[in-house]
């Protein structure tokens, strides 16, 4: 089975139709999405999805571009990632394409995630853009290596995907790399070892080819593994499987003994 690893169900382009999102998602036999978390203002919605649907889990945390949000300590953290539903923490990280100025609050932000996170246990999910190299020194001076998670919607360069590797992350390709002008991103997916990749489709955002300008959503993450399939000359099947199995392992879910066990149809 697919499974997308990082989409915003939530949101309101999507929440809506929850069941019209998850019937096609299963069609097209995406058995488990986490469903993330931007802000605490809209983490209860986040965790009742992941409470109602069985093949749904939930994160905790506070994007970076949520400059006007609420930052929770470690110990509020800690305790809402209690809930057995909730595998990770973040989104967190570093934004500094979008925001400007003094940006220390951010950089705190995200010591404060890095930090619940290795009290608690459970991986952490990182938003980085146009701050690769903060994003990594924080990393390596918070000790993110000891609990490790994915970097979600990898855009970077190959020198910051060893980094993050080295670093014991995961890295995660969403959309952007069935784009035509991604070609820098397409040679980063060809060189990541196949037992550290991730897929998603950070949705509704970021729809792949061929659904560009559409409002994406978790069945079209077969399309990112059909790409990263030709890229490495290697069967949808085999990215599908691994990408399975290493986000089973990453975030601490049980495989269903099944795919009929998750509602999928046979294909």
């Amino acid at each position: 089975m697919f499974v997308d690893s990082h989409c915003h169900l939530d949101f309101p382009e999507l929440y809506p139709r929850i069941d019209e999102v998850l019937t096609r998602m299963r069609e097209k036999g995406v058995g488990y999405a986490l469903c993330i978390s931007v802000n605490l203002e809209r983490f209860p919605t986040v965790l009742a999805l992941a409470t109602r649907f069985p093949n749904l889990y939930a994160t905790v945390g506070v994007h970076p571009d949520e400059q006007d949000a609420r930052t929770p300590g470690v110990s509020e953290l800690v305790e809402l990632a209690t809930h057995p539903k909730v595998v990770g923490i973040g989104e967190t990280g570093l934004d500094y394409y979008r925001l400007q100025g003094d940006l220390e609050w951010q950089r705190e932000r995200f010591r404060t995630h890095i930090r619940a996170a290795r009290k608690c246990r459970k991986p952490l999910v990182i938003h980085t853009r146009s701050a690769a190299a903060d994003t990594l020194r924080i990393m390596r001076e918070e000790g993110a290596e000891e609990i490790g998670g994915v970097m979600h919607c990898f855009t970077e360069s190959w020198d910051v995907a060893v980094a993050a590797l080295d670093l014991n992350f995961y890295i995660s390709f969403s959309g952007i790399v069935t784009f035509k002008n991604a070609g820098a991103l397409k040679e980063v997916a060809q060189r990541v070892p196949l037992e550290r990749m991730l897929i998603e489709t950070d949705a509704p955002y970021l729809a792949p080819v061929p659904h560009r300008g559409k409002p994406n959503e978790p069945a079209y993450v077969i399309h990112v593994a059909e790409e990263i399939a030709r890229l490495k000359g290697v069967a949808v099947r085999q990215i599908e499987d691994a990408t399975a199995e290493n986000f089973f392992r990453l975030f601490r879910v049980s495989p269903p003994a099944t795919e009929q066990a998750v509602g999928l149809k046979p294909q």
